[in-house]
C-alpha cells in the first residue's frame, strides 16, 4: 500500500512539474508576443527600403521572416486575412505564427509528420485561433485538393512553400489560389546564373539524396522565372539567404517595387553542410557546391536534365 502511494505522489508530481512547465511556456509566448507588438510598430513606421533584411526581426520565424511580413501587411492590401504553409514541422518555428497570433488571420498548416501534427493540435493556440493543420506528404499530385479542402477564398494572402526539394515543381502546379505574397525557399549556392531545380520525385528527402544535406530546392532565378510566368514579382530575400518574396504584380506600388536577381539575391552563409555519418562539417562559401558537383539537375530553359 505505501508503494502505492509513492507511485501515486511521484505521478502527482510529474503532472505538476508538466504544468510548471506549460505556464512557463506561455509566459515566455506572452512576452514574445509583447515584444513583437513593438517591433511590429518600428517596422510600420519604415517606409522606402533598401531590402528586406532593413525590416527583419524573428519571434517564431526561423530568421527575420516575421518582421518582413509585418512590413508586407502595413504596405500591401490584404482583402483576406488567410494563409497557407508547407512543410512547418512542428509550428515552433514557423513564417505564419506571429501573423495567426499578433494579427488574428486563419491559415492551413500541412507537415508530412504525424507526431509533429499532433503536437500543433494539442497546442494552446490551436483552439485560440482558426487553425487547420493536415498531415500530408505533398505532391504535385494532391497539392491543389489539400489547398482547396481549406475552403479559402481564391486570393490567399499569403503562401509560404518550404519543402526543402520539390518547391518549384509545387508551386508550378498550384492553380487553385491566387496568393498576394508568395514565400519561396530557394537553394542559394545554385547562384543566380543558371535557373535551374532538382528534378522532380514524389519521394524526395533532402538528406537521403544527398548525404551533404545541399542538394535540395531550386535556384533563385528558376523560382523568380516561375513565378514571372504566373504574374508575380520578385521584391527581395531574407537577409539569411533562404527564403524569396514574390507579391502579385496587381499589387505592386508605393515601397513595395520589383528588384533584379543582382539587387536582391542574397548568398546563405549557413553552415549546414553534413559528412556521410551525418556530422556537421561546416563548409562555407563557394566550397559548398564543390560537395555537390556533378548531381542531376533540370534546367528550366532548356527542359533538360544536366550534371550540376
Amino acid at each position: 500500500m505505501n508503494i502505492f502511494r509513492g507511485v501515486k505522489k511521484l505521478m502527482a508530481l510529474r503532472d505538476e512539474m508538466a504544468e510548471l512547465k506549460r505556464e512557463q511556456q506561455l509566459a515566455a509566448e506572452q512576452q514574445l508576443l509583447t515584444l513583437g507588438k513593438i517591433l511590429s510598430e518600428g517596422v510600420k513606421a519604415k517606409g522606402e527600403i533598401g531590402s528586406l533584411s532593413e525590416v527583419e526581426f524573428k519571434i517564431f520565424s526561423q530568421w527575420g521572416d516575421d518582421g518582413i511580413i509585418q512590413w508586407l501587411l502595413n504596405n500591401l492590401d490584404f482583402p483576406n486575412k488567410t494563409f497557407i504553409e508547407f512543410g512547418v514541422e512542428n509550428y515552433r518555428e514557423a513564417n505564419t505564427r506571429f501573423l495567426m497570433m499578433n494579427d488574428n488571420w486563419s491559415g492551413l498548416v500541412m507537415d508530412g509528420s504525424e507526431s509533429h501534427v499532433a503536437q500543433i493540435v494539442n497546442s494552446e493556440y490551436y483552439w485560440k485561433y482558426q487553425l487547420s493543420a493536415k498531415t500530408a506528404f505533398i505532391e504535385t499530385a494532391n497539392v491543389n485538393g489539400l489547398i482547396e479542402s481549406s475552403n479559402f477564398e481564391k486570393e490567399v494572402g499569403i503562401l509560404h512553400i518550404d519543402l526543402d526539394g520539390n518547391d518549384y515543381w509545387i508551386w508550378k502546379e498550384i492553380t487553385c489560389i491566387a496568393p498576394i505574397v508568395v514565400i519561396l525557399e530557394y537553394n542559394s549556392i545554385f547562384g543566380i546564373d543558371r535557373a535551374i531545380t532538382t528534378p522532380y520525385d514524389p519521394a524526395f528527402f533532402r538528406t537521403r539524396s544527398h548525404h551533404s544535406n545541399l542538394y535540395f530546392g531550386a535556384s533563385l532565378r528558376a523560382l523568380q522565372q516561375l513565378s514571372a510566368q504566373k504574374g508575380y514579382a520578385f521584391i527581395g530575400c531574407t537577409g539569411a539567404g533562404n527564403n524569396a518574396y514574390f507579391v502579385r504584380r496587381d499589387k505592386l506600388g508605393g515601397n513595395v517595387v520589383e528588384r533584379s536577381l543582382a539587387e536582391g539575391y542574397v548568398l546563405s552563409k549557413v553552415r549546414e553542410s553534413r559528412d556521410p555519418q551525418g556530422r556537421l562539417t561546416y563548409v562555407s562559401g563557394n566550397d559548398r557546391i564543390e560537395l555537390i558537383r556533378g548531381m542531376p539537375v533540370y534546367n528550366v530553359d532548356t527542359e533538360r536534365i544536366e550534371n550540376l
